[in-house]
């Protein structure tokens, strides 16, 4: 499958260094060329030089014979109309990034007249990510399948938890809630577990359920937030629009704390109902005079992962209960992680696995089962992959204890019409099922890749 890639940002290269793994042939175009030559001497790619909205070079990129362009430049405008003339040079399919809000509101017009496969919002997509991370504070982290109605949550077990030195198996038979721990970080080891796995202080543990399953487990072991109403946003970016937007839906009190005086006076007309405040988040004395004391939640999404830190740590210093940091560097979220802020969240990482699970779709259209949605965990060691089976195989029909999985390999939840399936043994796959899997395996295109 033949890939071109336009802009070697962030998200371009994170795209082509997992792309380049997963033996796609890739090719990647940006203008600057101190870029490519990096990307080059780490990455098993090609590069060209040049404008990716000008025909020329993406001829000289092979675009004619692609099967996929993604164009995601820091410009709106160039990615839509660099898909639109990789469309008319002949590329099977195209993907845009779109982050303009005026932009993204119709995007339902441009994706017909543009002939796009996929637009991708990297500010939305983690606004709806820290949206949810609110409505529920318990987790550090929530991906979601089937359309919302499965979630795999991230949630450390504390020393004072009730959960620690009990088995799996005691923790199912204990609370009788319809919930499964696929996946167990615990410093450096990443485990899938089994029932005798036995939960100690500083795990931090992957689950999957339904939303009302997962509250009714956290209601019952004892470790439920209180719900969020006041909420400080430091920064007035995208993300801080799409969220307070989100949020004031909720009836949730939104304060923005934003440096430019232009962009306040903008988000007072996008944002009637949120408060703006023109000043420096990373300002102690501005945020304790703004009640950062009192927040029940303190979202830190300034374009400076060394700001958003600072002002996190200084949250976390006032007893915070629920605390968001956005980074865009990898190596810094360890960092965050190691200073008690298990909340993180990545616009790059974000917008990589939406393009990941598109590509890994096209790739097995053909197959058995095709992946619908995509979510890189604890570093990349895990993946968890939602499949869409489309017709009888050699896995359905067949109870799950009689089907042999290679090791290191889950089937965590099965959705079929209204009903989300926990599985046991004694349960079966069906066509027409949405089936999560979770592996520790690379590559993992179709539900028979985990079988032995």
């Amino acid at each position: 499958m033949k890939i071109v890639i336009i802009g070697d940002g962030k998200v371009g290269y994170k795209l082509a260094k997992q792309l380049s793994v997963e033996n796609y042939d890739v090719v990647l175009i940006d203008s600057n060329e101190k870029k490519l030559r990096f990307a080059i001497d780490r990455l098993d790619i090609s590069c060209v030089a040049g404008n990716g909205a000008d025909a020329e070079v993406q001829k000289q990129a092979d675009v004619p014979h692609a099967d996929l362009v993604i164009a995601c430049t820091s410009a709106d405008e160039c990615n839509m109309l660099s898909c639109l003339i990789a469309r008319r040079l002949g590329a099977r399919h195209t993907i845009a990034r779109v982050r303009n809000p005026v932009y993204y509101r119709q995007i339902g017009l441009l994706k017909e007249d543009l002939h796009l496969s996929m637009a991708v919002n990297p500010e939305l997509i983690v606004a709806n990510e820290i949206s949810r991370l609110l409505l529920f504070p318990d987790a550090s982290k929530i991906e979601t399948f089937v359309k919302g109605r499965v979630e795999l949550i991230e949630f450390p077990v504390c020393a004072q938890s009730r959960l620690v030195g009990r088995s799996l198996a005691e923790m199912y038979d204990r609370f009788q809630v319809q919930v499964l721990v696929c996946a167990v970080e615990h410093g450096d080891e990443v485990i899938i577990p089994d029932g005798y796995y036995v939960l100690r202080p500083g795990d931090r543990l992957h689950i999957t359920a339904s939303h009302a399953e997962i509250e009714r487990f956290f209601k019952m072991h004892g470790n439920h937030k209180e719900k969020i109403r006041k909420v400080i946003i430091c920064g007035g970016g995208r993300v801080a629009y799409y969220l307070s937007k989100q949020l004031c839906a909720l009836g949730m009190q939104v304060k923005i704390i934003e440096r430019n005086e232009a962009r306040c006076e903008e988000l007072c007309e996008l944002l009637p109902r949120a408060v703006i405040i023109q000043g420096d988040a990373t300002d102690h004395d501005l945020l304790i005079e703004e009640g950062a004391d009192a927040a029940d939640a303190f979202v830190a999404l300034t374009g400076m992962d060394e700001e958003n830190i600072i002002v996190s740590l200084f949250a976390k210093k006032q007893g915070i209960g629920k605390i968001i940091t956005k980074i865009n560097e990898d190596r810094r979220a360890h960092i965050v992680e190691d200073f008690g802020i298990d909340s993180v969240v990545s616009a790059k990482a974000a917008t990589a696995d939406s393009i990941l699970s598109y590509v890994r779709a096209r790739k097995n259209s053909q197959g058995s089962a095709n992946v619908e949605t995509m979510y890189q965990l604890v570093d990349d060691k895990v993946e968890a992959l939602e499949f869409i089976v489309k017709s009888a195989t050699r896995y359905t029909g067949i109870p799950l204890k009689d089907l042999q999985l290679r090791s290191n390999n889950l089937i965590a939840c099965i959705a079929r019409k209204n009903q989300i399936i926990i599985p046991n043994g004694d349960d079966c796959i069906e066509p027409g099922d949405s089936v999560i899997v979770v592996t520790m395996e690379p590559h993992v295109e179709d539900i028979a890749d985990i079988l032995m």
